[in-house]
């Protein structure tokens, strides 16, 4: 083994060299304690490693090593009395609150009680599938509160895209392949495909199993196995957006904190020019309505404009001849024209005919 002397920073330090026991073409070149007394708490010991790139084809037995641009390397070894050395990890990015109000509120619009007040009324004479299919009816079968209330989320949470009907028999076909009871736990131990097959028929249904799945976890780890009460943690869940968080404290926990606004309360209250510049996104739509609609009206409207929407004012073809806010004026978006009707033949009488074709011509052959 030979040894060398190196200067590094106007130290003396004593240079060891050997070869390396992995590769034969590498040499080690290892520091000696320096010359000089330095403190042992102030000065860590440090190993210098010369690292050298040579390619075994260009060597042979009577050339000596060839050398590539060595890189010289300082190797400190990290102690806990360094807090600079440690790296943190970033914490999870926290969701945006969700927005309350407008800073400056929408105006009411003109006769929008009387408008209000007809739909209602309409509404009191039509059974429409959110009666008794809703996300209310969901927590009918569960006898533990707390299941009736993860019960009305995930009802929620299956209904995005898809209709009432089918929502009501995908939670209680879910329902009975968990176990005959809907909670937490229960859709934690069932397998993915277990929940994918009970839903298969609402929209996005692949997207949604990983959703219900992924929501049980941090119902269970975050919140006891309960249903959160604020609209920021029910947001924070995954799947889990304004409409529904406000629906669920309405359902769920009876509180009164925003309008739920689906794809109905949006394309309603478009329809009757509620809002002074037609809304593209319903939550554009919730806080102009919370900003001027009273808040006692807040529990109701959601319920009450989803039945009109599913029954009357559907997306396609609305039925305006059955709705009274056209004859009362109420809605700008009315169509007052009558449909058209086949046009019905003429009946021509025997002598509208022969004065169109002519008089009779009798034809005989003559033998």
């Amino acid at each position: 083994m030979s040894s060398s002397r190196r200067q590094v920073s106007g130290v003396v330090t004593r240079l060891s060299t050997r070869a390396s026991p992995y590769h034969s073409a590498v040499t080690l070149f290892e520091a000696d304690q320096p010359s000089t007394s330095l403190s042992s708490s102030s000065q860590r010991s440090k190993r210098i490693k010369l690292e050298v790139e040579s390619k075994t084809s260009e060597l042979t037995p009577s050339t000596s090593l060839q050398r590539t641009s060595p890189t010289l390397k300082l190797e400190e070894p990290v102690t806990e009395k360094d807090p600079s050395s440690r790296v943190k990890a970033k914490s999870p990015k926290k969701p945006k609150p969700i927005q309350r109000s407008l800073d400056i509120p929408h105006p009411a619009p003109s006769r929008w009680k009387e408008a209000y007040d007809s739909i209602k009324e309409m509404r009191a004479q039509i059974a429409a599938p959110v009666d008794t299919m809703g996300c209310s009816k969901a927590q009918h079968n569960e006898k533990d509160p707390k299941n009736r209330r993860f019960s009305i989320l995930v009802s929620l949470m299956l209904s995005s895209q898809t209709k009432d009907e089918v929502t009501d028999a995908a939670v209680k076909k879910l329902r009975d392949a968990v176990g005959g009871t809907l909670s937490v736990a229960a859709v934690i131990s069932a397998d993915d495909s277990t929940i994918s097959n009970a839903i298969a028929k609402v929209g996005f249904w692949r997207r949604k199993t990983g959703y219900i799945k992924k929501t049980a976890l941090r119902l269970r780890d975050d919140f006891d196995s309960e249903v959160p009460k604020t609209v920021d943690e029910l947001c924070s869940l995954p799947g889990v957006g304004p409409k529904m968080a406000f629906l669920t404290l309405l359902v769920a926990w009876n509180l009164n904190h925003g309008i739920g606004v689906d794809v109905h309360v949006h394309r309603i209250t478009n329809r009757l020019g509620w809002h002074q510049r037609p809304t593209t996104k319903p939550e554009e739509t919730r806080l102009n309505l919370q900003s001027w609609l009273p808040i006692e009206l807040h529990r109701e409207i959601n319920h009450m404009l989803v039945g009109f929407g599913q029954t009357i004012c559907v997306p396609v073809g609305p039925k305006c001849d059955s709705c009274t806010l056209s004859t009362k004026g109420l809605c700008p978006s009315a169509n007052t024209k009558s449909p058209k009707s086949p046009k019905k033949r003429k009946r021509q009488s025997s002598a509208d005919l022969e004065r169109e074709c002519g008089p009779e011509i009798d034809i005989a052959i003559e033998s």
